[in-house]
């Protein structure tokens, strides 16, 4: 598998997963003053392996952020599981729920080792770390437990898997009512003042029409 590596703004480095099957995956770094921030952890070690290394020389300690509990977000995990998990309070529990089925079922994208480590620090609605302007948001659409990371200082947000995969499908699948998703998109225009690129999982765009697009197809 090749991973691409790629700066965004001034503080994030992007580890694009090109899988053989015929779709990315996101990874994104965030260096803060005080904490490096890692969304998401990928497909297993050999996803972290590339975020090791460009961090070898980084003695910051890194919070990870789980955006749900789906497997392409989460097999890395256990690489860093001595270092905080952050999750919304419903990922630890679905995780918990569904992780020997997610694995059985998608046994192909394994990435090197993938071990179970479950969140360690869980939110409800939204947490703040202001010595680095790093605010997460409980943002259900996707999954119920989905959240979003908001870079105040780079203007940079990432929306989990709450967009779809390209420009041609950006509606995603949904485990919730169209109403709270639209609720969901509506908070993102809230705080459009904040940020000028967003990040998903799957989908990289600049494109501040995405969520009237998203809106029109709802």
């Amino acid at each position: 598998m090749n991973i691409e590596i790629t700066r965004i703004k001034e503080r994030s480095v992007l580890f694009t997963h090109h899988v053989p099957s015929g779709w990315k995956l996101h990874v994104q770094l965030i260096m803060g003053d005080r904490y490096n921030y890692l969304i998401d952890t990928g497909l297993g070690s050999l996803s972290m392996a590339p975020v090791l290394e460009y961090c070898k020389n980084n003695d910051k300690s890194t919070i990870i952020i789980n955006t749900h509990y789906h497997w392409d977000h989460i097999w890395g995990n256990h690489v860093l599981k001595d270092r905080i998990i952050v999750s919304h309070e419903l990922c630890r529990d679905m995780i918990e729920k569904h992780w020997e089925e997610m694995l059985q079922k998608n046994n192909q994208y394994v990435y090197g080792d993938v071990g179970k480590a479950l969140p360690t620090l869980t939110i409800k609605n939204e947490l703040y770390f202001p010595d680095d302007q790093i605010r997460l948001l409980h943002t259900p659409g996707h999954t119920l437990d989905s959240i979003s990371v908001l870079d105040e200082k780079d203007g940079v947000l990432h929306v989990g898997d709450n967009f779809g995969d390209s420009a041609e499908f950006l509606l995603p699948s949904l485990a919730c009512e169209k109403d709270v998703y639209r609720n969901t998109i509506l908070k993102y225009i809230e705080l459009q003042k904040d940020f000028d690129a967003f990040i998903s999982g799957h989908y990289v765009t600049n494109d501040k029409q995405v969520f009237e697009k998203i809106l029109a197809l709802l």
